[in-house]
């Protein structure tokens, strides 16, 4: 027999009790580290022994989602850094190489001519935001907080897989209970139609009651093979949820749960709900989300102010037009003029006029010299102030506080569905806390009945017919009680888990 379907619900806490630190260190906020991988990490476990932690483990190893969720927060934590970066000095460099053919200007003398120049220039600048709304600080929040909410929820994929685990754990558990007692069933039968098939042969009873005998052990066979084919369906999902390839044989370990003692629940709904909205990481995720949007609004309204910043430049260049120039000394040289002269009338000779020189000399500017000697520096302090954006900084800020509603509203969803399954796991206690202890008194009435009808079967008093009837309702009972036992006792848990108690038998 399978699960019931309305196990689904709230089995987490099995994973916790079991899984030690897996379950409930998640839900504290205090996940595993994890590095995702490139493909699905599969293991086989043929014939192994599985426990239900090692099941988890492997399940939160392989999980697509979990991988998914990984990366998430692996980017969520990159967007932090770089909004923490962006405070930071902006700095670059450029560098121009430039040839010139032809009619050119001369970047010395600023006279036009023809000629080949090449020409190199450097520039290094920065940039630094010294005030902007305080958009950026207002950013880094933001982003650290959709970091930690990205873990969170990153705790809650986590707590999904091991609920799903665990459920299926459940399933091969209750499978392998149902196998054995189907198996228990076939002997007490088997062992029935031995003493009757003696006694027919002795003459003691009439042939007739080996057929009921001989179909009430077909009818066993049956139910064995019903409950293996029930059992390895719950063991190839188990393999799917650890998403591992079907197809191998293995078992799981056993839990031992003692008969549980019936007593009604010490904590109401309210308080149980009062507790889980405490710790739960889905509810602690929202939370942060409304948190997370509450800031963009801020982030949203710094586009209103003015940006106040600071820039600076180091600039220099070099050109081939200079390498070679003739530089004034200091000095004042009086040479004849060979153009100029005065005419002399006494003997119309020419006199010349003497004229007066700066004294030059060659220099030669090399590629270091001129570096240097070009070297530029300025710092410069700007303002920007907005006065009119097409309204988009206003609707922005309007779809901040849209976005910050629907988050919120996000949230209320989140808490109405944990309340609503605290709700559901509070009834299921109660009712199955009902029906484990009407099956149990059930089982201990069937078992006298059985105990008389045996007793009366072996010295003739009743027929197969009537004695197969009473072993069969003793049977099906028996089995309903395994599945009450187990039902009860990990719903109680199941509370526990949203009590945020500690899980142990």
């Amino acid at each position: 027999m399978t699960m019931r379907v309305e196990w689904k619900k709230g089995l987490l806490a099995c994973a916790v009790l079991m899984s030690g630190t897996v379950g409930l260190a998640l839900a504290q906020g205090n996940p595993s580290a994890m590095t995702p991988g490139t493909g699905a990490a599969q293991a086989a476990v043929s014939d192994q022994v599985l426990g239900l932690r090692q099941c988890i483990d492997l399940a939160l190893q392989n999980n697509i989602q979990i991988r998914q969720g990984q990366l998430t927060v692996q980017n969520a934590d990159l967007q932090l850094r770089q909004s923490q970066y962006n405070l930071f000095p902006l700095l670059n460099f450029s560098a121009n190489q430039q040839f010139s053919n032809g009619r050119v200007v001369d970047p010395f003398t600023n006279i036009a001519g023809t000629q080949q120049i090449t020409q190199s220039s450097y520039q290094i600048n920065s940039q630094v935001t010294l005030f902007n709304g305080n958009s950026l600080r207002n950013t880094i929040r933001q982003n650290d907080l959709t970091l930690q909410a990205t873990q969170r929820e990153l705790q809650g994929t986590q707590n999904n897989v091991s609920l799903t685990v665990t459920q299926n754990y459940l399933n091969v558990l209750t499978g392998r209970e149902q196998l054995t007692v189907a198996q228990r069933q076939l002997e007490v039968t088997q062992a029935q139609l031995n003493r009757t098939q003696r006694l027919v042969d002795a003459g003691s009873l009439p042939e007739g009651n080996l057929y009921d005998l001989r179909a009430q052990v077909a009818q066993n066979e049956v139910d064995i093979v019903n409950a293996q084919n029930t059992l390895d369906l719950a063991k190839l999902g188990l393999l799917q949820a650890m998403n591992i390839p079907g197809g191998q044989t293995f078992e799981v370990e056993t839990i031992n749960v003692p008969d549980p003692a019936v007593t009604p629940y010490p904590e109401t709904v309210q308080q149980v709900y009062e507790t889980a909205l405490s710790f739960l990481p889905d509810i602690q995720g929202a939370n942060l989300r409304i948190k997370a949007a509450a800031t963009s609004v801020e982030v949203a309204k710094g586009a209103l102010y003015p940006t106040v910043g600071m820039s600076g430049n180091l600039t220099s260049f070099f050109s081939s037009a200079a390498r070679n120039r003739n530089i004034a000394t200091g000095q004042i040289l009086t040479q004849p003029s060979l153009q100029y002269y005065l005419i002399n009338p006494l003997d119309n000779s020419r006199v010349p006029i003497l004229q007066n020189f700066p004294e030059t000399v060659p220099t030669r500017f090399t590629y270091a010299n001129q570096i240097q000697n070009n070297f530029n520096q300025s710092v410069a302090v700007f303002l920007r102030l907005p006065i009119f954006g097409n309204f988009q900084g206003r609707n922005r800020i309007v779809s901040a506080r849209i976005q910050q509603r629907n988050t919120e509203l996000q949230a209320d969803n989140i808490r109405l569905q944990v309340r609503q399954q605290i709700e559901q796991a509070y009834t299921n206690l109660r009712a199955s806390a009902n029906r484990y202890t009407a099956t149990k008194t059930q089982v201990t009435s069937l078992e006298q009945a059985f105990r008389i009808a045996e007793s009366r079967f072996n010295a003739g008093a009743v027929n197969s017919v009537d004695y197969n009837i009473s072993k069969t309702n003793l049977d099906r009972t028996r089995a309903s009680l395994v599945q009450a036992k187990y039902d009860y006792v990990f719903r109680t848990k199941i509370l526990d888990f949203y009590q945020n108690k500690p899980l142990t038998f």
